[in-house]
């Protein structure tokens, strides 16, 4: 039976390892594609490492992210940091209130698309101690131009992760997506949905993780065969207009509703990090 410390490590190099193998995928899309944008030049990630600011001894994180032909911009960042909350924030953080100190690691990604036909999205998956730990994390689709056959083979890849740890997994956690992705003040869902977990601790550590894998594998599988699907299709400048304009409702869902940009903001994260998210241009109506 492994330590708390030896769990961390694990859950660490998981996270990225996982990274590793999403980039890859990713700049092998760019180096297959054959749309009208091939007389640019195919992406490659760039790295760029980073500590946290108001303490370097207390962890940091690796920023990975490309702007190449098929992705306008993609990022995908791991980070594993640690330290105490603030009292104000303790409060918020299951078992923080007994004690301020945590530890947190995980993968982010979000990638959004030159082509409106492919999809953009949004992916991580996280390991969270305090007194208590648990996994969190979750995979959804953002569409400018919702494809209900893609939307389907998404949901489905993500439904037989589910199957293998919960009967009731996939049908509690992507009501939990579509609750959490939701943007109030437009009243409508951000995106196509997908899962959304998060405080997961069945009370076994092994079992959760294993869970957090196959997450992350269903999307390693799925989403690339939804972007090679689409990207080298044609577009208009109407349908480029509409992509544009959903940027808009997705920059506002996360700098407005996010909880994982106030948690990184409030722990010490790098703000270029957490705002990666952000879309490199978008309109407003």
């Amino acid at each position: 039976m492994m330590t708390i410390e030896q769990q961390k490590e694990t859950a660490k190099n998981w996270f990225e390892e996982l990274r590793s193998n999403i980039c890859h995928a990713f700049e092998a899309i760019e180096n297959d594609y054959e749309g009208e944008l091939t007389s640019q030049t195919p992406g490659k990630f760039e790295r760029k490492s980073w500590f946290r600011e108001d303490d370097p001894e207390k962890g940091g994180g690796t920023m990975a992210v490309m702007k190449g032909r098929v992705f306008e911009k993609v990022g995908v960042n791991v980070s594993t940091v640690y330290g105490e909350f603030s009292p104000e924030f303790a409060a918020q953080i299951p078992g923080a209130d007994k004690d301020p100190r945590f530890w947190a690691s995980g993968v982010s990604l979000v990638a959004h698309m030159h082509n409106p036909h492919a999809p953009a999205v949004h992916m991580n998956t996280r390991h969270i101690v305090t007194t208590r730990g648990w996994f969190g994390g979750g995979a959804d689709l953002n569409s400018a131009l919702p494809n209900e056959a893609d939307t389907a083979e998404f949901h489905g890849a993500l439904k037989t992760a589910c199957d293998k740890h919960g009967d009731d997994y996939y049908d509690k956690f992507k009501k939990w997506c579509d609750e959490y992705f939701y943007v109030p003040h437009r009243n409508r869902a951000r995106g196509e949905g997908g899962i959304f977990y998060d405080q997961l601790n069945t009370g076994s550590w092994d079992d959760d993780f294993a869970y957090t894998q196959d997450v992350g594998r269903a999307f390693l599988d799925i989403y690339p065969k939804l972007v090679r699907k689409h990207m080298n299709e044609e577009w208009t400048d109407a349908e480029r207009e509409e992509l544009l304009y959903y940027r808009g409702l997705y920059a506002e869902f996360n700098l407005v509703y996010d909880r994982g940009t106030a948690f990184g903001l409030k722990t010490g994260g790098n703000v270029e990090a957490i705002l990666m998210s952000l879309p490199p241009h978008a309109k407003w109506k």
